[in-house]
């Protein structure tokens, strides 16, 4: 394996150092004389989870776009966080609003994970098994599953109290001041050995993404390489989902991810997946991390970050649309 450029050396470098930069303002900006020991805990645990659901969602993009051979896919259109809201509706339904409450976080994460896990499981493993020709028929179905999900989720939020549906609409949006201390080493750590996996795997990437036909001519064995790329998507976005709520039910992640994995291949003007993943993953934490410090510290939160990541990335679409940087 060549080693990299010094150029993708040089902006994994500035990268790593402009989050590092960002991270430091992020913990003592504004940092009054209060209990500094319980602030800085609490933006500790906020930071740790805005970084590890970004490493999760630029990573996860990177490596479904190398399997659908599609810039323009992320993993959101998968059915995965329709999956969770229909999840956190029906044990709202079946166990009543103080039910929900008194449900313990650890046995919920794993249920959650496990779910939805188990649904790519399924889907994958059912249709890719008769053929991995059929990766466009996948993603067809888990459009539809995604469909599916929001209405029932959607038929048993009209059927449940009003106070019920109230404490299901503040489950499934994302909070990272939800980001549980107990369950975050557990997503961290899940999240940092997907991402492993991937990197180990950058050099199979790189061919996978030549297509199939050139792939099995080099001996690439493509149909296992697909299964475990898409079950390491899934791992991905269940804990970030799982962590703090479905970034991408209204849109948003699905532009996030689209603008950093553009992002990373505009600057990283390669096609190797050991440079666009850790590039993908350290612009998502960038992203996140200043985001959500200009929209806390700067304008008192007087806006949402997903409005503008909804706005900047319909722009930045459009962009690589007229740019024919998508195909």
């Amino acid at each position: 394996m060549a080693p990299a450029r010094p150029g993708n050396i040089r902006l994994l470098g500035g990268l790593s150092l402009l989050l590092a930069a960002a991270s430091l303002l992020w913990l003592f900006q504004g940092l009054g004389d209060g209990n500094r020991g319980f602030i800085m805990q609490l933006r500790a645990i906020k930071l740790a989870a805005l970084i590890t659901v970004a490493a999760g969602i630029g990573v996860s993009t990177v490596l479904f776009q190398t399997v659908a051979g599609n810039r323009v896919l992320t993993p959101s259109i998968m059915g995965f966080d329709s999956l969770y809201v229909l999840l956190q509706t029906a044990m709202v339904a079946s166990f009543g609003a103080s039910g929900f409450a008194a449900v313990s976080d650890v046995p919920k994460f794993v249920m959650e994970v496990a779910v939805m896990c188990g649904l790519a499981i399924v889907l994958f493993g059912t249709l890719l098994g008769q053929g991995t020709r059929d990766i466009g028929r996948t993603i067809l179905t888990g459009i539809i599953l995604g469909v599916m999900f929001r209405s029932g989720s959607q038929l048993l939020g009209r059927l449940i109290d009003p106070n019920e549906f109230a404490v299901v609409q503040a489950a499934t949006v994302a909070n990272f001041s939800r980001a549980n201390s107990t369950l975050l080493p557990a997503g961290a750590a899940m999240c940092a050995a997907g991402i492993a996996v991937a990197m180990w795997l950058a050099p199979r990437l790189d061919v996978m993404a030549l297509g199939r036909d050139v792939a099995v001519s080099l001996g690439l064995r493509f149909g296992r390489m697909i299964l475990v790329t898409l079950g390491l998507v899934a791992v991905l976005v269940s804990v970030s989902t799982a962590l703090v709520g479905p970034l991408s039910l209204f849109g948003p992640a699905a532009f996030f991810g689209l603008v950093v994995t553009g992002i990373a291949h505009g600057l990283a003007q390669t096609h190797r997946h050991e440079v666009l993943l850790p590039a993908a993953a350290l612009i998502a934490a960038n992203i996140l991390v200043i985001g959500q410090t200009v929209f806390e510290r700067v304008i008192g939160q007087q806006a949402a970050m997903p409005v503008v990541i909804e706005f900047a990335g319909g722009l930045f679409f459009l962009y690589l649309l007229l740019k024919g940087r998508i195909r």
